[in-house]
């Protein structure tokens, strides 16, 4: 598919002007039904696709020195970063979720080894509580006589 639109004619209209231009552009490229076409239109224009690439296109006209490389131009003045090695950090991001789910597991883990401690604790507690009543009951026997 070739889409081309005359950037000349954009420095000199309105933007209203540069938009119908680059969506007919767009549209008479595309081989769907008028419907589909009109719907397609209508979604372009509602997210504002049209109106940022008729700025960047108009920016990119109107800048005095040519860059050497206009998609990185028209990345950087969408805001993209620059000099990112997208494929390390896909990588990184792997590595930190499959990191986060052992940081889980071992959490999990440790929440039922808390829970088996305070059981014990309790258990305990409660062993020693039910042992003692004998010393104190034979206490109390003897200090009573």
């Amino acid at each position: 598919m070739s889409c081309r639109v005359d950037i000349r004619c954009c420095a000199s209209i309105s933007h209203q002007q540069a938009y119908s231009t680059v969506l007919s552009s767009l549209i008479s490229a595309s081989q769907t039904p008028d419907s589909k076409k009109e719907e397609y239109r209508k979604y372009l224009e509602k997210s504002g696709v049209i109106d940022a690439l008729t700025k960047v296109l108009v920016g990119l006209y109107e800048e005095p020195d040519r860059p050497v490389n206009a998609v990185d131009y028209i990345k950087r003045y969408m805001g993209a970063p620059a000099n990112v090695d997208v494929e390390a950090l896909k990588n990184d991001n792997q590595e930190l979720k499959a990191e986060v789910m052992d940081l889980k597991k071992t959490v999990e883990e440790l929440k039922a080894t808390v829970g088996e401690t305070k059981g014990e604790v309790q258990r305990r507690s409660c062993l020693y509580y039910i042992m003692s009543v004998p010393f104190y009951l034979c206490a109390l026997a003897t200090a009573a006589q």
